[in-house]
């Protein structure tokens, strides 16, 4: 029997993580995947709000690492990784974050992707947001190389039956994903250095993708993101604006972005996606703020 680690990092927000773990533990227990075969890794990269006392407390079961504050998502993974390769001897992965939740049969689902033994297969959820239960976030994400479109298939839009089947993606998302340990044999781990935060999924799924492993994001792994706990953005504020230019936990980072771009676009054609990227973030501040001054409140996620 193969055995399953699923990976959680964390930085405070113990509530989320109550929430996570609690359904874990519903789902797995109900599963026909052996629980025996599961590991729960949590990678508490120095929280401040108790999370490890609270998760040891409550969730005996549980291994939870520490980190020293500076691993963000990309090196906490890295962590939880190694460990559960090199001293748990897992043969799978599955990359997870705090602040999602899973259907009833997701781990019948992904027992019988691990049955079916195609380990040359980065499987990837199909994410709902958590906010409007029926409207897709993601089934998976392009990329083009060529004109530098980079998408997340389904975006945002109402769920329907063309979400209904399997998805050749060229990178994932970093939640619900599963990943045999030959892809980080092949590959290595996690760019923590470049990509500590933003991008340290899609650069890993692409870098998969571009040695040979098939990204297939599929319907019968379903899980719900809750996107108001995601990134920073401008909310309206122009101090958030500059700031979101260069945070860590931006998508607008302009030196993170630059950096992928650099990595695997081909041509200085495909960074006129990064400058329409960057025109529309801009314009919808614009928007918004004359909007305001008009007496038309602004979009609660701008």
């Amino acid at each position: 029997m193969q055995k399953l680690a699923i990976l959680i990092p964390v930085f405070n927000a113990k509530a989320y993580t109550e929430k996570c773990l609690e359904n874990l533990f519903e789902l797995i227990e109900k599963s026909i995947f052996p629980a025996e075969y599961i590991e729960i890794i949590v990678i508490d990269d120095g929280s401040t709000d108790g999370t490890e006392a609270f998760v040891k407390g409550n969730f005996p079961k549980v291994i939870v690492l520490k980190g020293n504050g500076n691993l963000w998502w990309s090196g906490a993974v890295n962590m939880g990784a190694e460990f559960a390769i090199s001293q748990r001897s897992v043969d799978y992965i599955l990359l997870w974050n705090n602040d999602v939740t899973a259907s009833a049969d997701f781990f019948d689902a992904v027992f019988h992707k691990i049955q079916e033994g195609k380990t040359n297969i980065v499987y990837g959820a199909k994410v709902y947001t958590s906010e409007e239960r029926k409207v897709v976030w993601s089934m998976g994400g392009t990329f083009n190389h060529r004109n530098g479109d980079f998408t997340m298939i389904g975006y945002n839009q109402p769920d329907s039956v063309v979400f209904e089947r399997e998805y050749s993606c060229n990178w994932l998302p970093g939640m619900g994903t599963l990943i045999h340990k030959s892809v980080v044999e092949k590959i290595g781990y996690w760019d923590n250095i470049n990509f500590p935060q933003y991008h340290g999924d899609s650069d890993y799924t692409y870098r998969a993708f571009m040695n040979g492993f098939k990204i297939i994001a599929s319907p019968d792994l379903v899980v719900w993101n809750d996107t108001t706990h995601t990134g920073l953005r401008h909310k309206g504020s122009f101090k958030n604006l500059i700031a979101s230019l260069s945070d860590v936990k931006s998508l607008y980072n302009v030196k993170v972005n630059l950096i992928f771009f650099k990595k695997y676009a081909k041509g200085v054609f495909a960074y006129n996606y990064l400058f329409r990227m960057y025109l529309y973030y801009f314009g919808g501040f614009l928007k918004w703020k004359f909007l305001e001054k008009i007496g038309i409140e602004k979009h609660a996620n701008e």
